[in-house]
């Protein structure tokens, strides 16, 4: 397998699969309505609603956050009805507004009925809502994947986590919130390609990424940003506690063994470089190359190990 194919590999058809398919589009029970949002990233993805609700923000604690300055922190709530008839839209009574179809809606206490085709604005992303079957959900979450996700590890890509990072930046700035970079890549990495083989380095990266995600929380945006290098962005947390999960992180990689596909094991170890943002990073990029720095002074250092910028 590449490192990175382009595009992934489309499963092969099957006519089972597709019959199945085929009886959920006819199917009204499988229908669902959802926002699709078509500005904004990532584009195309079909975010479902439910009876339940969702409530939209710039906080982590909300079901669709969204990680800009003119979203308030709880900006609006949106509910499918009892009937599944139309959903309903409240705006929590955000700075700048919610808009539909355009028009600013009025704060008020009784909800606002949307139907299919509505386009539903909150800071710069606009959604439109649709009435979905189970095929169209799965299209567009396919699409998504395939343009935001690496396709070996299931991180994010190079072009989305840099757009996390600029985003999340430009948050912290205004806001004057702490964040910080783990920039992390394997140690002597070629060797694991040169002596076990280029599906061995597969089964690395497949394992770093993996174990990356599951380290941190589910708010912290990480992807791969090429080879063996990886980018986590960690929102509201200052460099101490950046530096904590960083170490542990390594110990967990370096505690376990990578069992090959052969039966083979092997220990892989890595390097991370940690930066906290400070007034003088004018950007992401600023901050990203302070993060590069101290991950070249942990492989000087010896590898394996955790070094913070200065």
């Amino acid at each position: 397998m590449p490192l990175e194919p382009t595009p992934p590999e489309l499963p092969p058809w099957d006519p089972a699969v597709a019959q199945v398919e085929s009886d959920l589009v006819e199917d009204p029970a499988a229908h669902q309505w959802v926002l699709v949002r078509y500005v904004g990233q990532p584009m195309g993805e079909a975010i479902p609603l439910s009876a339940q609700g969702l409530e939209v923000g710039r906080e982590p604690e909300n079901g669709l956050c969204l990680q800009e300055p003119q979203v308030s922190r709880r900006h609006a709530r949106l509910e499918v009805s009892p009937d599944r008839a139309f959903v309903c839209l409240w705006d929590l009574g955000s700075t700048n507004g919610v808009f539909l179809n355009g028009r600013r809606l009025p704060v008020t206490v009784a909800p606002h009925r949307l139907v299919a085709e509505d386009v539903v604005r909150v800071g710069g992303h606009a959604f439109k809502v649709k009435h979905m079957d189970a095929l169209e959900r799965r299209y567009h979450r396919d699409i998504v994947a395939r343009t935001t996700l690496d396709p070996l590890t299931g991180v994010h890509n190079r072009a989305t986590i840099l757009q996390q990072l600029e985003s999340h930046v430009e948050l912290a700035r205004r806001h004057r919130r702490p964040l910080s970079l783990l920039l992390a890549d394997l140690d002597r990495f070629k060797q694991v390609n040169d002596t076990f083989g280029h599906r061995a380095g597969d089964q690395a990266l497949e394992a770093f990424g993996g174990l990356l995600r599951r380290r941190l929380r589910s708010s912290d945006p990480v992807g791969r940003l090429g080879g063996d290098e990886f980018l986590a962005v960690l929102p509201e947390t200052p460099v101490d506690l950046a530096l904590s999960a960083a170490e542990d992180f390594r110990r967990s990689l370096a505690e376990r063994p990578l069992i090959l596909e052969d039966g083979r094991a092997i220990l892989i170890t890595c390097s991370i470089g940690v930066a906290e943002l400070k007034l003088e990073d004018a950007c992401g990029g600023s901050l990203l190359a302070r993060a590069d720095v101290a991950l070249y002074g942990a492989k000087d250092r010896g590898r394996n190990r955790v070094v913070a910028a200065p």
